[in-house]
């Protein structure tokens, strides 16, 4: 195990699911998953967390309000509790029975389909686990899957990005970016041999690409999912596109490739 994704198995650009299929299916579900599996992409991105027992749940929000007919901190509830929520129905009740995934359950639904590429949010002030709880269990996790070189961990937090590198046997690691790259991000990334950036496609330009690729590091740009968007992304050559619609740019590139 050397860190690295298995990058060569995959054509570029690479198509990136952002929560699963998420324009289109409750975000970060087994059922978004699926389809974004079923649409083609290289890779899924999802968020973890914990709950209150320690427990490796996939959920973008520190609360389940949003996405969930629960209520309040996620970190406050039992695994046991939180499989009895519905995660589907807000989106639309024909979905009513999804459930919130543990990350165990993904990695096997994915497991040799696709990548995954796991962000991992700042931690809450009040989680009741030990400062690298998560970091740990996620690479324990990986490892005993053999998911090893299937995995990448991205977060906006360096200082997670710090803890996973001093950590055994570490998979690929991403920073996630709202703001535009100079000297001293190239420095960072470089010091941690980090495999891609992920900036908000908002901020990226062409120089910002050139500067990261001269490093070595894949581009990977999120959100981006009208035609403009997209076309701007791949104007750029972009190493692909982190999107809640996967299906509409896969589809886009095929319709420009055969042009």
């Amino acid at each position: 195990m050397n860190g690295l994704l298995k990058a060569d198995k995959f054509k570029s650009p690479w198509i990136i699911a952002h929560r699963g299929f998420r324009a289109k299916y409750p975000e970060n579900t087994l059922v978004a998953f699926q389809a974004a599996l079923d649409a083609g992409v290289t890779m899924i991105e999802l968020d973890v967390t914990h709950t209150r027992d320690g427990k490796l749940v996939v959920m973008h929000d520190t609360t389940l309000d949003r996405t969930t007919n629960g209520r309040g901190p996620v970190n406050g509830y039992f695994l046991k509790e939180l499989k009895k929520l519905d995660a589907g129905s807000w989106f639309n009740p024909v979905f009513a029975s999804q459930h919130v995934p543990e990350l165990e359950e993904v990695l096997e639904l994915v497991r040799g389909k696709a990548l995954i590429n796991i962000e991992i949010k700042p931690h809450p002030d009040d989680i009741p686990h030990p400062a690298d709880a998560i970091e740990r269990q996620i690479i324990e996790l990986v490892n005993r899957k053999n998911a090893h070189d299937a995995v990448l961990i991205s977060s906006f937090d360096r200082n997670i990005l710090e803890k996973i590198k001093l950590l055994k046997n570490p998979p690929a690691i991403a920073l996630i970016s709202r703001d535009p790259a100079d000297s001293s991000t190239i420095t960072f990334c470089r010091r941690l041999k980090i495999f891609s950036w992920h900036p908000s496609h908002t901020i990226l330009s062409h120089e910002q690409v050139h500067l990261m690729h001269s490093a070595g590091i894949r581009v990977f740009p999120y959100n981006a999912d009208t035609p403009e968007e997209v076309k701007r992304m791949f104007d750029m050559k972009v190493d692909g596109i982190i999107s809640n619609d996967p299906l509409f740019v896969i589809d886009w590139l095929g319709h420009h490739k055969a042009a």
